[in-house]
C-alpha cells in the first residue's frame, strides 16, 4: 500500500487540549450570571461540596458550589427552585464537560421567594414547630429581659425608651446583624446563648427574650425565615417574643415564637405592664381591702352588742360566788397537803438511817462476791469442757485421717492391679506375640505390610520382621512366574528374652511340613 502523505496539523495530547479549552472558556466568559431551575440536587456530599444542574426548557448546565461558599450562602439550593447564580464558567477535564463554579445564589424574583417561603413553612409546620401546645406563657413582670437585635439601630432605642416609660427593667442586649448572609447564624446563636446562661451565674439569665428588627423588604427580612433561626426560637426554654418588621410583615420566626408583636415598641409593651397603672391598681385594691375589713369589724361589733343585750344581768353571779368559796378553801387545802407530804417524808427518812444503809451495802457486797466466785468457777468448768470437746474432735480427725490413708492405699492397689491386667491383655493382643510363635511380618520398601504373594513383584525390596530381629531382602522372579525371595542384608538383630514355648505343630493342608502360613489370612 502507498504510504499516507505527511500532514502539517499540530498533534495534541488529551491533557493539552483539555487545558487549552479550559483557558479559552475561562478567558472568554469569566464571571457570568445565569438563571435556571435547580435539578438533581441531593444535598451536600460527604466532602461538603454541592453538585447539581441548572436547566431550562432547552439546555442543561452543570453547577458546583464549594464547601466554603455553601456555608456562607443565605439561600440554600433546593430541588426545583428557580434561581439566579453568579460564578465562574470553567471546564472539568475528567469528564469532558463545562460547568459553573457558583459563588452566590438567589431566588429568581419575589414570586420564587414566596414559593420557597410557603414550602419551608409547610415543612416546619409538619414537624410541629408551630403548634400552639408548645408555646409558653409570657411572664407578667420579668426581672431581666434579653434583646436580640442590632446595637446601632433605632429598634433598641425604641425598646429601651418604651421600657423606661412603662416599667424600668434590667435589659441585656445581644448584638447581632439583622441583615446579610451571617445574620441568621448570629440570631440563632444569640437565642441559644441566652438559654445557655446559668440561673444564678455572673450574667443573669433572662426571663424573657425579644427578637427585634425594623421593617424592610422580603429580601431584607429573609434571615428570620431561615430554618436555623426558626428551630432556635422553637427550642428556646425562655419565653420569646418576635418583633420583626412592621405589622404587615410576616416571617417564619413569628409562627415559632411564643408571642408575636407587630412592632418592636409593641413588644416592649407586651413585656412589662405600666408601673403607674399597676401602682394605682394596687392602691385601689388596698383601699378596697381596708374598707372590707372595716365593714367586717363593724358588723362583728354590732353582733357582739346584740348578744350582750340578750344575756341575763345576773348570769355571772353564781360563778362569782363559786369562785369566792373556792378561794376560801384553797389555803386550808394547801396546809393539809403540806402536812401529808411532811408525814410521808418523816416515814421514809427513818428508813434512810446511815446504819441501815451500811448493812444494805454490806449484804449487797457479800452477794456480789459470791456471784463473782461462782462466775469464775463456771468459766473454768466451761473452759475444761471446751478443751475436752476439742480433744475428742482431734481424736476423731486422726481416726478419719488413718481411715482415709488406708482407703487411698487400697484404691491405689486396686488401680495397679487393673493396670497390670490391662498390660497383660495388651501384650496378649500384640502382633509381636504372634511373631514369637514363629510367624514373620513382611513389609514393602515403604514400610507397608504385604498381605498376599500377589502383591510382590520381581526386584521389590522387602523388609521381613521376626521375633528376634528384622531382615532386608529382594524378590527374584523364576521361569514359571513364581517369586523367589533372596536375602541380602540383615539390618538388625533383636535378642528377645521370652519363656520357651512348645514348637507349633504343622497344620494339615499347608504348603509343606515346615511352612508357617500367612500372617494376614
Amino acid at each position: 500500500m502507498p504510504e499516507a502523505a505527511p500532514s502539517n496539523i499540530v498533534e495534541w495530547t488529551v491533557s493539552e487540549l483539555s487545558s487549552a479549552l479550559k483557558r479559552t472558556v475561562e478567558d472568554a466568559y469569566g464571571f457570568v450570571r445565569v438563571r435556571g431551575e435547580i435539578s438533581g440536587f441531593k444535598g451536600a456530599s460527604p466532602s461538603g461540596h454541592c453538585y447539581f444542574r441548572l436547566k431550562d426548557d432547552k439546555a442543561v448546565l452543570e453547577g458546583v458550589i464549594w464547601k466554603g461558599n455553601f456555608a456562607r450562602m443565605r439561600v440554600k439550593p433546593e430541588e426545583g427552585l428557580d434561581v439566579i447564580v453568579t460564578g465562574k464558567l470553567t471546564t472539568f477535564p475528567g469528564s469532558s464537560k463545562y460547568q459553573i463554579v457558583i459563588d452566590s445564589l438567589e431566588p429568581a424574583g419575589v414570586g420564587a421567594l414566596m414559593k420557597l417561603l410557603e414550602e419551608r413553612k409547610k415543612k416546619l409546620a409538619a414537624e410541629g414547630l408551630f403548634d400552639e401546645a408548645r408555646k409558653q406563657l409570657i411572664p407578667f413582670l420579668p426581672e431581666v429581659i434579653g434583646v436580640v437585635t442590632s446595637p446601632t439601630g433605632a429598634v433598641i432605642r425604641d425598646i429601651l425608651h418604651r421600657l423606661a416609660d412603662r416599667f424600668p427593667r434590667h435589659v441585656l442586649v445581644w448584638p447581632v446583624r439583622v441583615q446579610g448572609e451571617a445574620s441568621a447564624g448570629e440570631v440563632a446563636n444569640a437565642i441559644a446563648g441566652f438559654n445557655a446562661l446559668a440561673e444564678r451565674g455572673p450574667i443573669p439569665r433572662p426571663d424573657l427574650i425579644i427578637v427585634a428588627r425594623g421593617g424592610g423588604s422580603l429580601e431584607d427580612l429573609w434571615s428570620f425565615n431561615e430554618e436555623i433561626v426558626v428551630r432556635a426560637a422553637a427550642a428556646s426554654m425562655i419565653p420569646l417574643i418576635s418583633a420583626v418588621g412592621h405589622e404587615t410583615d410576616i416571617t417564619l420566626i413569628d409562627f415559632a415564637s411564643d408571642r408575636r408583636a407587630p412592632t418592636p415598641t409593641a413588644a416592649a409593651e407586651m413585656a412589662v405592664p405600666v408601673r403607674s397603672e399597676l401602682l394605682a391598681t394596687l392602691n385601689a385594691l388596698g383601699n378596697r381591702k381596708y374598707a372590707c375589713w372595716q365593714r367586717g369589724m363593724e358588723r362583728h361589733r354590732r353582733e357582739l352588742t346584740m348578744l350582750t343585750r340578750a344575756l341575763p344581768k345576773d348570769i355571772l353571779a353564781e360563778p362569782r360566788q363559786s369562785l369566792d368559796s373556792l378561794a376560801e378553801r384553797l389555803p386550808r387545802a394547801l396546809r393539809a397537803n403540806a402536812q401529808v407530804h411532811h408525814t410521808q417524808y418523816s416515814r421514809i427518812a427513818s428508813r434512810l438511817a446511815p446504819q441501815l444503809l451500811s448493812n444494805t451495802v454490806e449484804r449487797r457486797r457479800e452477794r456480789y462476791s459470791s456471784l463473782n466466785q461462782r462466775l469464775k468457777a463456771s468459766l473454768v468448768a466451761n473452759a475444761q469442757a471446751h478443751v475436752a470437746r476439742i480433744e475428742r474432735a482431734r481424736e476423731r480427725v486422726a481416726a478419719f485421717g488413718e481411715r482415709s490413708q488406708r482407703a487411698t492405699l487400697a484404691l491405689l492397689k486396686q488401680h495397679q492391679v487393673r493396670i497390670e491386667r490391662a498390660e497383660r491383655l495388651l501384650n496378649a493382643f500384640s502382633y509381636r506375640e504372634v511373631l514369637k510363635r514363629g510367624f514373620a511380618l513382611v513389609r514393602d520398601g515403604d514400610g507397608h505390610p504385604l498381605r498376599a504373594a500377589a502383591g510382590v513383584s520381581a526386584g521389590m525390596r522387602l523388609d521381613i520382621e521376626f521375633a528376634d530381629g528384622r531382615v532386608a531382602a529382594t524378590a527374584d522372579g523364576g521361569a514359571s512366574g513364581d517369586v523367589i525371595i533372596r536375602q541380602t542384608v540383615v539390618t538388625k538383630t533383636v535378642v528377645v528374652e521370652a519363656p520357651a514355648k512348645p514348637k507349633p505343630r504343622a497344620k494339615s493342608g499347608g504348603e509343606g511340613s515346615g511352612g508357617q502360613g500367612s500372617l494376614f489370612g
